[in-house]
């Protein structure tokens, strides 16, 4: 059994599947369940052990930027990659997020694919990028409810905070059908190890946005959209009248400093 909660936004409706992983990729399916009432999810994974990917599926989710109910983009997910379960056990308190998608398609990038070891890599790197510690344990914060950064770690800021930061860089360059969208070109990007618009040498296109917003021609990532661009997104979000979380651009500074000098590699 493994339970938990998807966030990307508020979320609810949708699909959670989990999945064997054999040879470095995703295999069968162990099982399936609803996605209930604020994105919580119990999905059983009867006598497998070994490690174990979660997609995310069909859901909606307020987007954090403009406040509006949005449909997850066909064929967007989330996922996560959990290195590890024993056979009938619970795992409980799995966070399924657009960080912990960012860090299942890098260890899928990695050299052998998903395994118990490139996914706790993967997964530590993402963490280390967003200073946001145990990105599948922390539980980030709501930052469109009210007072959410009271009592939050720090950890759980980061990780709210960069999930804002990229619903508010999909606002600031027109992608209204639906920001998982962006979420989806993030994990591409992080799919090779390096924020810089580019999975391997193949430049990201974008769905859903007008032509040349990005900097990297009409429709396509910007090389610097996972480092200065979610930096200026994450203080724009910080001090907007959407952030109701209570914390200001001040706590999350050392994050925002950081994504703004960074090369773009993943630690």
């Amino acid at each position: 059994m493994m339970t938990g909660t998807a966030f990307m936004g508020a979320m609810s409706g949708g699909t959670v599947t989990a999945y064997a992983v054999s040879g470095g990729a995703r295999g069968q399916a162990l099982a399936a369940a609803p996605l209930g009432a604020s994105g919580a999810f119990s999905v059983g994974l009867g006598a497998y052990s070994g490690p174990v990917m979660l997609e995310v599926a069909g859901a909606t989710f307020e987007d954090e930027a403009t406040g509006t109910s949005m449909p997850m983009a066909s064929g967007d997910v989330l996922t996560a990659c959990i290195p590890s379960v024993a056979s009938g056990a619970t795992t409980s308190g799995v966070q399924v997020t657009p960080l912990t998608t960012m860090a299942q398609a890098m260890a899928q990038g990695m050299p052998g694919g998903m395994t118990a070891a490139t996914a706790a890599a993967a997964n530590a790197g993402i963490g280390s990028y967003f200073m946001a510690g145990d990105v599948l344990g922390t539980m980030p914060m709501d930052p469109s409810v009210a007072g959410s950064g009271t009592g939050a770690t720090q950890d759980q800021r980061d990780h709210g905070m960069a999930i804002a930061a990229m619903s508010e860089y999909a606002r600031s360059v027109g992608m209204t059908g639906s920001s998982s969208a962006m979420v989806t070109a993030m994990a591409e990007d992080a799919s090779d190890g390096v924020m810089n618009g580019m999975m391997g040498g193949t430049g990201i296109s974008m769905g859903g946005m007008g032509g040349g917003m990005m900097g990297g021609g009409p429709g396509m990532m910007s090389a610097t959209a996972g480092t200065t661009g979610l930096s200026g997104a994450m203080t724009a979000f910080a001090g907007s009248a959407m952030n109701r979380s209570g914390v200001t651009l001040a706590s999350v500074q050392a994050l925002v400093n950081q994504l703004a000098g960074s090369t773009g590699a993943i630690p």
